[in-house]
This record gives structure tokens, sequence and C-alpha cells, in this order.
């Protein structure tokens, strides 16, 4: 598949999206954001786990300020409702597992991008800010929602206030992001992270994002009910099948879903 903004490839299983205007730090402008929707729309049927990750020293810089449109003249609330929610509703309700490898800088809408993501990979001298006080505008692309869960409200404030950089290591260590990454075993460590993914029981996958993207609109009790009815589904699947007749003959599992 062939994009302007963005390269698509798919490989052993993964598909690999890398945003790339590294000229901008990889800003996102109008042709972008649709293009990125477009490829995580298509992912499903070219691989069984999602990279997204950056070229150049930037993940995603955020909203393109450059990008043809006088402030004065910007509706912001416009391109929210019909570029970034189409992208974002794309990446977190995709069934497979998705994976943003941060190779540097992630800031204001580019940060929330990557942590739509279901596992954040990051590089150590990546970071991640929520820029958007710094030019007068509150959070968006999810991250009001999105950091509360992960690192609780009084972190989210400071960070939204403030504005503060937070490196990759600190990022792991609050909870932000499931690990840090010395930056020479950085790319060998994701595509290694990304093939188990693509090689493991994608039905399984599958639930468990359903089941705890979900957990904070139910009960306790309505959520054991969920992962009895969730088990339920996956034990008739052909990848508990295998998982249990391999462990038995004390070999590898072949995973193929369904």
């Amino acid at each position: 598949m062939e994009y302007d903004t963005i390269t698509f490839k798919a490989e052993e299983g993964v598909v690999l999206i890398t945003l790339n205007r590294p000229d901008v730090m990889n800003a996102l402008n109008s042709q972008m954001r649709g293009e990125i929707t477009d490829a995580i729309e298509q992912s499903p049927q070219y691989g069984r786990v999602l990279v997204m990750t950056g070229s150049g020293r930037a993940f995603c810089s955020g909203q393109d300020l450059g990008d043809g449109v006088d402030p004065a003249d910007a509706d912001l609330e416009r391109t929210l409702i019909d570029e970034y929610f189409p992208m974002l509703r794309a990446f977190q309700k995709l069934e497979i597992p998705t994976i943003c490898a941060v190779n540097g800088a992630a800031a204001g809408a580019g940060a929330n991008l990557a942590l739509t993501a279901d596992i954040v990979i990051a590089s150590e001298s990546a970071y991640f800010v929520q820029a958007f006080t710094r030019i007068g505008l509150v959070p968006d692309a999810g991250g009001t929602w999105l950091l509360p869960r992960k690192i609780g409200i009084a972190r989210s404030m400071g960070l939204s206030f403030f504005a503060d950089k937070v490196m990759a290591k600190d990022a792991q260590d609050m909870g932000m992001i499931w690990e840090s990454v010395p930056d020479e075993t950085f790319v060998d460590h994701w595509q290694s992270r990304a093939l188990a993914l693509a090689s493991g029981p994608t039905e399984a996958y599958k639930r468990i994002k359903q089941m705890i993207r979900s957990s904070f609109d139910r009960s306790y009790d309505e959520q054991i009910a969920t992962e009895a009815k969730l088990q339920g589904e996956a034990g008739k699947t052909r990848d508990f099948r295998e998982g249990v007749l391999a462990f038995i003959e004390k070999r590898p599992a072949n995973f193929e879903g369904r």
C-alpha cells in the first residue's frame, strides 16, 4: 500500500506503519491523519499485530502548526471530530494487538496517539510531553481519558498544567508506558515483541483487549461475569485446543486463530 506521509509494510504477521514526515518531526497534518486512519483500518487484512513508529528523530510532534491555517481561522473542534476522532477510534478499537514503538519525541497529540496503543515501548532517549498549555490549549486526542487511567489524577493534572517533559524511563516507572529500552537495542527489542504477538493466540488477545479496555465501565460482579463469558468463548477456539495439546506434548504451540 502506497501513501505520501506514512509508509506501510507487512511482514511475518507484523504490520508496520511508519510516520514519515521527518522534516517536521512527523507532525500531523490533515492528509497524514487520513492516511493513518486508512492504514489502521486496513491492517488486520495484512497481519496479526500492528506496530506504529516514527522516522527520523521523533515519533510525532503533534498537530502541524504550519499546516497553512491561520490560528485565528482554525476550527479546532471540527478538526478533532472530523479528523482526529476517526484515527483514534480506529486505533483504539482494533482487535489485533497494537504497539507504539516510540523512537523519539512524542508531544501533544503525538504523545496521546502513542498512548492509545495497547503496548508502548520507548527508546531511553524518547520523551512524552503534554505540550498543549504552551500554546494556550487543553490536552486532546484522548489525553484526558488516557492519562488518569494510566497514571492517576495528580500526575495527569501536573503534566497537563506544566507541560513537563517525561523521559521514557520515568514514563515506565509511573505506569504511563510498558517499557523503556536502551537506544542501541530498541529496534531489535520492539521487533521481537511484535513477532511474539504475531505468533501468539490472536483470539485470546482480542478478548483481553475487550475486557481490559471496558473494565472501567463495569462493577466487579459485571466484570467477572464478562470474564466468564469471554473465557467460555476462548475455550472453544482452535488456539485453546492447540495450546493444551502443545503443553501436553511439551512443544511450542502453533497458534493460528479461531
